[in-house]
């Protein structure tokens, strides 16, 4: 039995792989979130009441409340998923960026190895920390066949792939320096249950059942590789437990889209699995969910095309995605249907009571 020190274990991804990890393994979790906005307890509750899950309300930026959790928990891995996410958010103000992803990296970086520093024989022998992060540190791609491939040079373009960025050469300069045995993961635009409403998928589905506009940047042309949350889950654990010292490795979906097709799907999907919601546009003199397809303003440095090789994994672990496209939107937009009173409580904001109180 591994025991996995999860951070972010509150948010989209995290929680998937908390889930991932007590439904389909015999590993133990202490999952370590501050509970920001995008923090959801009610995530993880299918597992929460495992002997083998536990929950620490901490912020990784604080190096001494990381290094008592690392101490007492005493795990095998590290899974660092913590940070902020959403571009428009770090456009609007970078400073939680810096400080959560560059400062927190650096200070949960430490105290890893501090603890490893410490540990002994076989403990110290298979220590791991895994580094999560994203493409769009990649900047975006200009041909329509290339691909971002683990050597791709380093290009971000918003405040928020940046301050990714930069925390990757972190853990890298922690593993050359330091020794700190580390692996590192930059995946494509994930999608799935749990996802939380500021995101693209989940904004238009919701926005579609309550009858309102569905914005979308530009043209939207934007092409995205998509990989559904819990191939993504499977991927992570996969590379944490068996990934090899000092290697990076990139998860997509081989799933590219333009962001339009995206919007289109899920309005065609609607119309399928949710007609009783089209009273909504009936009343505002709409006939269909596409009809509510509103294009807006491009945002600042909005990266035309991201796309993943993700070879290597395939090749040297043996991971690839279960879910096409087409399957993946299909239960997202079946987990969002049949799941009102979660989404209604991140838009009320009654999740973030348990943070609160």
């Amino acid at each position: 039995m591994l025991k996995v020190l999860l951070t972010g274990g509150a948010g989209f991804i995290g929680s998937a792989v908390v889930r991932h990890i007590i439904n389909s393994t015999d590993d133990a979790v202490l999952n370590v979130d501050v509970l920001t906005y995008a923090g959801n307890l009610a995530s993880v509750e299918s597992v929460a009441s495992s002997a083998r899950y536990r929950f620490l309300q901490a912020n990784i930026c604080d190096k001494s409340a990381m290094a008592n959790a690392l101490a007492e928990f005493k795990p095998t891995v590290v899974m660092h998923l913590a940070a902020e996410s959403h571009v428009d958010r770090s456009i609007d103000g970078p400073r939680d960026f810096i400080q959560t992803n560059i400062v927190g990296t650096y200070s949960l970086l430490e105290a890893a190895r501090d603890y490893w520093m410490g540990l002994e024989g076989e403990a110290k022998e298979v220590f791991r920390f895994h580094h999560i992060s994203t493409d769009e540190v990649y900047g975006d791609l200009e041909g329509t066949d290339d691909l971002f491939t683990e050597s791709t040079p380093y290009a971000p373009s918003s405040p928020y792939s940046a301050s990714k960025a930069s925390s990757d050469h972190l853990v890298r300069a922690w593993h050359r320096t330091y020794g700190l045995p580390v692996v590192i993961t930059n995946c494509s635009n994930n999608y799935g249950p749990y996802h939380f409403p500021e995101k693209l998928i989940p904004h238009i589905i919701l926005n579609a059942l309550d009858g309102k506009a569905l914005p979308v940047y530009g043209d939207g042309l934007q092409i995205r590789d998509w990989l559904y949350v819990e191939d993504h889950a499977r991927a992570l654990y996969k590379v944490a437990t068996t990934g090899v010292v000092g290697e990076t490795y990139n998860i997509g979906g081989h799933n590219e889209k333009t962001n339009i097709e995206v919007v289109r799907t899920i309005c065609e999907l609607l119309e399928e699995l949710a007609p009783e919601a089209k009273a909504n546009l009936h009343a505002l003199g709409k006939q269909k969910f596409a009809d509510l397809i509103t294009f807006v303003k491009d945002r600042p440095g909005h990266d035309a095309r991201y796309a993943i090789d993700a070879s290597k994994i395939e090749r040297d672990l043996g991971w690839k995605p279960e879910e096409s496209f087409e399957s993946g939107i299909r239960k997202t937009v079946q987990w969002y249907l049949a799941n009102p009173q979660w989404w209604k409580d991140v838009l009320s904001g009654d999740y973030q009571l348990e943070r609160l109180g």
